[in-house]
């Protein structure tokens, strides 16, 4: 039998696989990862002991709920940054179905300003999954937030290469950071901070 939140997740994906079959724009998407992606994002979570998780772009907080739960089960905690009004609405409503508000700290606001403003190092995982010409002008602080030993995780790193290919480029010349590329759902992109 199906737990209430493993439900809500599959009413989730559901709901953004049949608003995504009928609309065209972008902002009105919910654009939701694969579950595969989700099963991923729980195993690095644990795996990586990270309590502290950033994900910039919640949509209708499909992946956030994957995040969040990991992160109950290590005494972590999820801070997800959206920047649209009606998406943020969705998602608090679908948190506080989830059992797992407490975890999560859902902020309404511009990515890069919060960026700019985060301690160094305060990220133990950061799940990037929002709009990708924007990564290459975040890097400078994605990379100062993301710890030592830290991961970021970026998705649709096969399906829209050409749009990530910036960030790519930036992480390729950057001694610091190994990277590997999954491909497990839309693709992502594994980039560890070694120093």
């Amino acid at each position: 039998m199906m737990d209430a939140l493993s439900a809500l997740k599959q009413e989730l994906a559901q709901f953004g696989s049949d608003n995504d079959a009928r609309e065209t724009e972008r902002g009105r998407r919910m654009l939701n990862i694969t579950a595969d992606t989700g099963e991923l994002l729980s195993v690095l979570v644990r795996f990586g002991n990270a309590r502290r998780v950033l994900e910039i772009g919640t949509s209708n907080g499909y992946s956030t709920l994957w995040l969040a739960e990991a992160a109950a089960a290590i005494d972590g905690q999820v801070t997800t940054l959206e920047f649209a009004a009606d998406k943020v609405a969705m998602a608090r409503a679908n948190f506080a179905r989830s059992g797992l508000g407490e975890r999560i700290n859902l902020v309404h606001g511009d990515a890069g300003q919060w960026l700019a403003q985060a301690e160094q190092g305060c990220i133990d995982l950061l799940f990037l999954d929002s709009d990708r010409g924007q990564y290459a002008g975040w890097w400078p602080q994605l990379r100062r937030v993301l710890r030592p030993g830290g991961l970021l995780v970026v998705d649709n790193a096969t399906s829209h290469a050409g749009e990530m290919a910036p960030l790519r480029a930036l992480l390729a010349a950057d001694a610091a950071f190994t990277t590997s590329l999954v491909p497990v759902g839309n693709g992502e992109l594994l980039a560890l901070r070694n120093a």
